[in-house]
């Protein structure tokens, strides 16, 4: 189990409260640039897309504005696609792999679907490689009703403006060493309890909300996938991060109920990726190429019905 005392930040069993959180946060520094890696690189895509500014962070609105990249004129005769990346901000292909796409493959499903991406939830974390957000609060465990995080609340509103019914979304993640290294021990700490370490699995796998299976998408997922990048194995107890392996590649969560971002559209077809980067199996662009190939395969398979 995590050691709660191995962790520099609190007391052992004694939940963070307002001191220790700011004693986390004067921790972290800012080691890359949101502006340079993510914003600079939506400006060309104002040729083929909509550029809309969404909200900004109150924590530092100038430097955090939020944006969606979207199909110009939504139409309701198509089926509308959500794409979401960074949520985690440290999760480095989520954000990388949705840009990717829009930048080499969008624009060939323009004539099938509607798409909406928001490339960078979580900015803040993105620049200083956390999880968190500066509150010491994970935006994926809170889409929800009076949400704690700005990050999720924000996407929420926006979502809610659009009034349209989305057919799938694609949340696209990371899991990486780091988690049991730094997250999963910061998460025990902060909330005075023990958590086990994961077995990190090498390699890419899926999760789809138990309610909505959708287990002929998420094989259509990892096929194309599987092109690109190896796909993780279940571990000797035939699971994948503590979850029972449903197909080859794919464990099951409870979307809604977790306040997972995956959970937020009511669409039929959703899942959340998971890129292992600290494999020697791969390098950076290979983990952005296996975003892209998510994606693409999961629309194919939509496009084809």
């Amino acid at each position: 189990m995590t050691d709660m005392q191995s962790y520099p930040i609190g007391t052992p069993g004694v939940k963070w409260g307002g001191i220790e959180k700011a004693a986390w946060l004067a921790e972290q520094k800012v080691q890359r640039s949101y502006s340079a890696e993510v914003l600079q690189k939506l400006e060309p895509l104002k040729a083929h897309f909509e550029i809309e500014q969404y909200a900004a962070l109150s924590y530092a609105p100038e430097k955090y504005p939020l944006y969606v990249v979207k199909s110009s004129g939504l139409d309701n005769n198509k089926p509308t696609i959500l794409v979401t990346g960074g949520v985690h901000g440290y999760e480095t292909s989520g954000v990388q792999g949705a840009i990717r796409f829009l930048e080499t493959r969008a624009q060939s499903y323009a004539a099938k679907f509607n798409l909406v991406v928001a490339p960078c939830v979580s900015p803040w974390g993105y620049e200083t490689i956390n999880r968190w957000n500066p509150g010491a609060v994970d935006p994926n465990r809170s889409f929800h009703a009076d949400s704690p995080s700005q990050e999720a609340t924000a996407l929420m509103n926006y979502l809610n403006t659009l009034n349209i019914d989305f057919t799938a979304h694609f949340d696209l993640h990371e899991t990486t060493d780091t988690d049991n290294t730094e997250f999963r021990p910061a998460l025990a700490a902060r909330d005075a309890v023990e958590h086990g370490n994961w077995h990190i699995p090498d390699g890419f796998y899926t999760v789809g909300d138990v309610e909505k299976p959708t287990a002929d998408f998420q094989t259509a997922i990892i096929s194309s996938v599987e092109k690109v990048t190896h796909i993780a194995a279940a571990d000797p107890d035939g699971k994948i991060i503590g979850e029972t392996l449903q197909q080859h590649g794919v464990i099951h969560y409870a979307a809604s109920g977790l306040g997972l971002c995956m959970g937020i559209t009511g669409a039929n077809y959703v899942t959340t990726t998971e890129v292992y980067p600290d494999s020697p199996r791969v390098n950076d662009e290979n983990c952005i190429n296996a975003q892209v190939a998510a994606i693409v395969g999961g629309l194919d398979y939509l496009a084809a019905r």
